[in-house]
């Protein structure tokens, strides 16, 4: 019981300082199923104006795809483990850029959209999301790709499967 008691009380400062020097963080996207040519990287950087998010994507299909924050850092069983939409709120879907937290899930990025060339960005800054600390923060959660674009439905925006996806990682300040 001491032994668990020690790690648990370590375990909670090496947490709390981490998060405490965060201030960007990385999500690396890769094809969910075997062989997709899905790659790319969205960058996270804590603002005063709130979390800017940029997408950088290549080898997706043409189109626009629903983009959104998830709950869970996992992305085994096709995605799936990775849960709904982050909402810690209990919101309706929406689109988070003007709906706002109080009117969207934290986690509706809404679409991006992929060129003929396989190449997408996108760039963003929601307020009120953080990386670390407080019931928005979305450290250690994933960001997914869906298969079709989201049409702001309800309940999640009927954007189909995840075909692509990254857990997003914290970086310490330097």
């Amino acid at each position: 019981m001491r032994v668990f008691a020690y790690f648990t009380i370590a375990a909670f400062f090496l947490l709390s300082a981490f998060a405490a020097f965060s201030d960007s963080g990385i999500a690396a996207i890769r094809g969910i199923a075997p062989g997709s040519p899905i790659l790319g990287a969205v960058l996270f950087e804590d603002t005063p104006g709130g979390l800017k998010v940029t997408v950088d994507l290549q080898g997706a299909p043409p189109g626009k795809h629903g983009f959104h924050i998830h709950e869970f850092g996992v992305l085994t069983n096709g995605g799936n483990d990775a849960g709904g939409h982050f909402n810690p709120a209990g919101k309706p879907h929406g689109y988070l850029p003007s709906d706002g937290l109080d009117k969207a899930h934290a986690g509706d990025l809404g679409n991006i959209e992929i060129g003929p060339d396989g190449k997408g960005s996108l760039a963003l800054t929601i307020p009120g999301l953080t990386l670390s600390g407080g019931p928005t923060s979305v450290g250690g959660r994933s960001v997914i790709l869906h298969a079709k674009e989201d049409d702001f439905g309800q309940p999640v925006g009927n954007a189909g499967p995840r075909i692509g996806g990254g857990v997003i990682v914290l970086k310490a300040r330097q």
